[in-house]
């Protein structure tokens, strides 16, 4: 009989495509547990706004890196991928399975292919990027960026100054582009990985994604927001949902523009994804309904 190789699917796909579901679809069928890879489900106190998993899905199947951190805490892609393999070793001695899923692809890319350590960010450096940035503006950085590392900057939030200023320091420290110390080099597991995506033709995310957002409001998002709004400045609440709602707040645009422009934001955030995802050519795709393919091709990869 073939012995059985450790084995890491990784469920992934953009925004409100239903990952949430099949994941445990999926990890009920190989019982066994799962890890999120999802940045902002990781704050216990987001829970609405991020789409965290429900009760009933906790219960089901065991979960990991959800609701692990603060707002106020500090966390990275470096953090995650030691956390996630000392995690997937223990996993490996009670079932061949593990199941990693999500749609942060910088966290995806820090388990399945491994990320170089950054440099050391050198104060100077930064102050000076920051000065840069009040005197010629967010566009003059961002033009830069593109002349600079135009991979990152295909893929980047550009409007999210901090994304900028990291890549930019980054580069001016080493000389390198950003997204190559995601790049250069794939670092051996000692594991199967296989790769599984979703993605569904755009109207029908969209309407997905649209309505996902009408059920958070539903939900309660909007007084969750309020109760987070003075912490507006800290990169965890720098999300969509939340972001709008803060601009909302602070008499920038009523309500149904807030409204208007989460889901806007959020399209637009599943097509960064899309993008993302899309370098990786050991994806293998399917729609969210293909279950009974799905579970074949895991099937079939594992040797099962």
């Amino acid at each position: 009989m073939t012995q059985k190789k450790n084995t890491l699917v990784v469920l992934i796909g953009p925004t409100g495509i239903g990952k949430t579901d099949l994941s445990i679809h999926i990890a009920q069928n190989l019982q066994c547990e799962i890890i999120s890879c999802d940045s902002r489900q990781m704050y216990r106190e987001l829970k609405i706004g991020t789409a965290a998993p429900e009760a009933k899905h906790l219960n089901a199947v065991p979960h990991h890196f959800i609701g692990n951190l603060s707002i106020h805490d500090y966390y990275n892609a470096s953090e995650f991928e030691f956390q996630t393999l000392e995690l997937v070793d223990q996993l490996f001695t009670k079932n061949n399975f593990a199941l990693m899923t999500g749609g942060s692809g910088l966290y995806i890319d820090a388990v399945v292919k491994g990320i170089d350590e950054l440099p050391t960010i050198d104060p100077e450096i930064r102050n000076n990027l920051k000065s840069r940035l009040k005197t010629e503006g967010l566009d003059a950085l961002i033009e830069e960026l593109k002349n600079v590392d135009p991979n990152y900057y295909e893929i980047a939030d550009l409007k999210n100054p901090k994304r900028i200023l990291k890549a930019l320091e980054i580069y001016t420290i080493t000389g390198k582009a950003y997204s190559t110390f995601r790049t250069d080099t794939i670092k051996e597991r000692q594991f199967n990985i296989i790769q599984v995506g979703l993605n569904m033709d755009r109207e029908e995310l969209y309407d997905r994604i649209n309505l996902r957002v009408d059920l958070m409001l539903e939900a309660g998002l909007i007084e969750e927001a309020k109760q987070f709004h003075r912490y507006k400045n800290l990169n965890s609440l720098n999300t969509v949902g939340y972001k709008e709602l803060f601009g909302h707040f602070d008499g920038e645009y009523d309500l149904d523009e807030a409204i208007r422009l989460i889901k806007r934001n959020s399209r637009r955030y599943a097509k960064r994804q899309m993008t993302w995802f899309n370098r990786d050519k050991s994806i293998s795709w399917f729609h969210p309904n293909q279950i009974d393919e799905i579970m074949a091709h895991i099937r079939k990869l594992s040797l099962i």
